[in-house]
C-alpha cells in the first residue's frame, strides 16, 4: 500500500471511529454507516456478445464486459461543438496501437454513475469554497436514485469526508465543510480517489470532478503516477474546474490539469469568474449524461506493463467528421492483462 493509501485509509479508520461513538450515543436503532472495506461489488462478466442486462434488484441498467474487454466513454461534438447524440455503432471506429477494432459493445445510455467529487480544501480556496461547493451540490442534486457519489476534501492530504452515498443531505455537508488551510496534494487526492473507485465503485461508469485552484504543490504523487493509476481498464473519466489562484503559474497548471483530463477522455475548465461555475457544473452534468459506452476485444497480442494508445474516429450519416472525447490508452499489469 502506498503512503498516499495508507493515509487514505487513516481517514476512514478516523471516519468510522466517529460514526460508531454517534451511533453509540443516539442508540441501537441509527442506521449503520456504509463500510468502504466490503463495497458493492460491480456486476459479473457475461459473454460479449449479450447486451447489458437489466438489475432488477436494483431497478437500473448495469453493462457487463468480459475481464479482457476494453470499454471506453464518449461524447461526440460537431465542429460547432454542440453535442451529437444520435449515432449508431456503424459510425465509430476505434483503433488501438495503430490498428482497427471492433467493436463487440455499443450503447447509449443513461447508465448509473459512480461518482468522485474532489475539492481544494487548501487555504487560497477560502474566499471561493462557499460558491464553488454549491455549484457541486447543483450537480448532485441533479444526479440520478441509482448514482453514487463520495467526496474527498485535500490540502495537504485526501481526506474521505464521505463515502458512496446517494443521500444529498450527507453529500452536503460532506461538500459545505470549509476548514480551509494548507497547501495542495493534488495528485495524492486524485491516485487515493481512483483507487477507491477501483475497489469500491458499486457501478462500472466511473467519473472523478476536482474542484481547485492551485497547481499540486504537496503531493508525494507525481503526475505520471496519478496518470497511470486513471488509465487503467474502465478507469474513470475525469472533469476538473480550475480557477486560477493568486500567484499561481497558470500556463503550467493548465497543461497539467488539461492531460489528466484528456488522457481519460474528461474535459478541463478554467472560469475567469465564479459566476461562470454554476454553468460549468451544468455542462459537466449533461456531458456524463450524454455519453456513448463502446467495447472492443483487443486484436494485439499481450505486452506485459505496455501502454495502449487509443484512438476513437466517429462521422454523421452525411459523413462529416466528428470529434469524439474518449480516452488515450490503457496500461496492461505484469501478465499482460487488461489494468
Amino acid at each position: 500500500m502506498s503512503t498516499v493509501a495508507g493515509k487514505w485509509f487513516q481517514g476512514i479508520v478516523m471516519l468510522l471511529c466517529a460514526v460508531a461513538v454517534g451511533m453509540a450515543q443516539n442508540g441501537s436503532n441509527a442506521s449503520p454507516p456504509p463500510t468502504p472495506s466490503a463495497p458493492p461489488q460491480p456486476a459479473e462478466s457475461q459473454p460479449q456478445q449479450n447486451p447489458p442486462s437489466q438489475d432488477t434488484q436494483g431497478g437500473g441498467f448495469v453493462f457487463k464486459a468480459e475481464v479482457q474487454e476494453v470499454i471506453l466513454h464518449a461524447v461526440v461534438v460537431d465542429q460547432n461543438n454542440h453535442l451529437v447524440t444520435t449515432l449508431g455503432r456503424q459510425n465509430f471506429s476505434i483503433l488501438e496501437d495503430g490498428k482497427p477494432q471492433k467493436l463487440t459493445f455499443f450503447r447509449q445510455e443513461d447508465l448509473p454513475v459512480a461518482l468522485g467529487i474532489l475539492v481544494d480544501n487548501s487555504g487560497s480556496m477560502r474566499p471561493k469554497r462557499a460558491k464553488l461547493s454549491e455549484a457541486a451540490l447543483k450537480l448532485v442534486e441533479g444526479s440520478r436514485t441509482q448514482d453514487r457519489v463520495f467526496v474527498v476534501n485535500f490540502g495537504d492530504e485526501p481526506y474521505l469526508d464521505q463515502d458512496f452515498t446517494s443521500d444529498v443531505g450527507k453529500l452536503k455537508a460532506a461538500l459545505m465543510r470549509t476548514e480551509t488551510q494548507g497547501s495542495t496534494a493534488l495528485y495524492d487526492a486524485v491516485v487515493a480517489s481512483a483507487e477507491h473507485l477501483e475497489s469500491g465503485a458499486p457501478h462500472q461508469k466511473k467519473v472523478l470532478l476536482v474542484i481547485t485552484d492551485g497547481q499540486d504543490n504537496a503531493s508525494q504523487d507525481t503526475l505520471n503516477e496519478a496518470l497511470h493509476q486513471l488509465e487503467t481498464k474502465n478507469g474513470p473519466v475525469v472533469y476538473a474546474i480550475a480557477l486560477q489562484a493568486t500567484g499561481s503559474t497558470l500556463p503550467e497548471r493548465r497543461d497539467d490539469i488539461q492531460t489528466l483530463c484528456q488522457r481519460t477522455g474528461g474535459a478541463a475548465f478554467f472560469p475567469d469568474n465564479l459566476d461562470n461555475v454554476r454553468s460549468i457544473a451544468e455542462t459537466i452534468a449533461h456531458d456524463i449524461r450524454s455519453q456513448y459506452v463502446l467495447g472492443y476485444r483487443s486484436s494485439n497480442p499481450d505486452r506485459p506493463g505496455t501502454y495502449h494508445a487509443i484512438v476513437a474516429h466517429a462521422s454523421d450519416t452525411a459523413g462529416d467528421v466528428l470529434r469524439v472525447s474518449t480516452r488515450a490508452g490503457y496500461y496492461t499489469d505484469a501478465s499482460g492483462n487488461i489494468q
